[in-house]
């Protein structure tokens, strides 16, 4: 299998491909017809399911750097790049993304009876902005990606939804954009801090990570790096969530679609 995959260049061009072709399946399932929106939709995510199973044996697990990298200017003046790769935690985090996908939509043929075509593309959509999230290794395009989740999953909760789907969707949207722009400033101001320190504006996680400890070495209580890491806890806890900032969770997965 790995002499398959290292003759058609997987490495290359799988996690590209892994990103982006929900957004082609999605563009593919709206201008399409209804009534194959959904068995489109699934056989597209079984295609993407497939190809990222070779990651299981393209990865090794015996290198502790990331792998299949790939890095392209975006925003020079701003130092954001177009950075992705793959560690061993998140190898396992983009299967699952793929595997759930597949069954998420398998799971929706019966009970999702309107506006089909739109459903099928945000959950497309959705699968583009997780999988962008586990591999990017910039934090700008980190972020980009984890915003894009929110839009399909607050469409998702308010229209296909339980009799209270617009309470559950506006109390979900209002808790995560609370979280997103604690992590936004938090972004900002590493990357601030890095061209303070070096002269050069970078949101590259490599980067980040070679002038971020020096943020504990001063300040006290209040020390930046207490600040920052405290931003970027509560997004997270919000997004997991824990308490006790979990009490969007219950009324969302309540009345979102099954």
């Amino acid at each position: 299998m790995l002499s398959f995959l290292d003759s058609i260049g997987y490495g290359n061009w799988i996690l590209h491909a892994l990103l982006w072709l929900p957004l082609v399946g999605m563009a593919l399932v709206l201008l399409g017809p209804a009534a194959r929106a959904k068995t489109f939709a699934f056989g597209w995510s079984l295609v993407l399911l497939v190809l990222s199973l070779g990651l299981w044996w393209a990865f090794d697990p015996g290198v502790g750097t990331f792998q299949f990298e790939s890095s392209t200017d975006w925003i020079s003046s701003w130092g954001v790049s177009y950075a992705v790769a793959l560690d061993g935690i998140s190898l396992f985090m983009v299967i699952l993304t793929a595997f759930t996908t597949s069954v998420a939509i398998l799971g929706s043929f019966n009970y999702i009876k309107k506006h089909e075509k739109a459903f099928y593309a945000l959950m497309l959509l959705m699968e583009t902005g997780v999988i962008g999230v586990f591999i990017s290794i910039d934090l700008f395009l980190f972020y980009v990606f984890w915003e894009i989740t929110l839009i399909p999953m607050y469409f998702i909760i308010g229209v296909w939804g339980g009799p209270r789907r617009i309470y559950a969707a506006v109390k979900f949207f209002l808790f995560t954009m609370v979280g997103s722009v604690l992590m936004l400033v938090a972004i900002l101001y590493l990357a601030w801090f890095h061209h303070q320190q070096t002269g050069v504006w970078s949101y590259g996680y490599q980067d980040l990570l070679q002038t971020a400890p020096l943020l504990a070495t001063t300040g006290g209580l209040f020390a930046p790096g207490l600040l920052v890491f405290g931003a970027f806890a509560l997004a997270f806890a919000i997004k997991v969530p824990i308490f006790p900032v979990h009490t969007w969770l219950p009324d969302a997965h309540v009345e979102a679609p099954t």
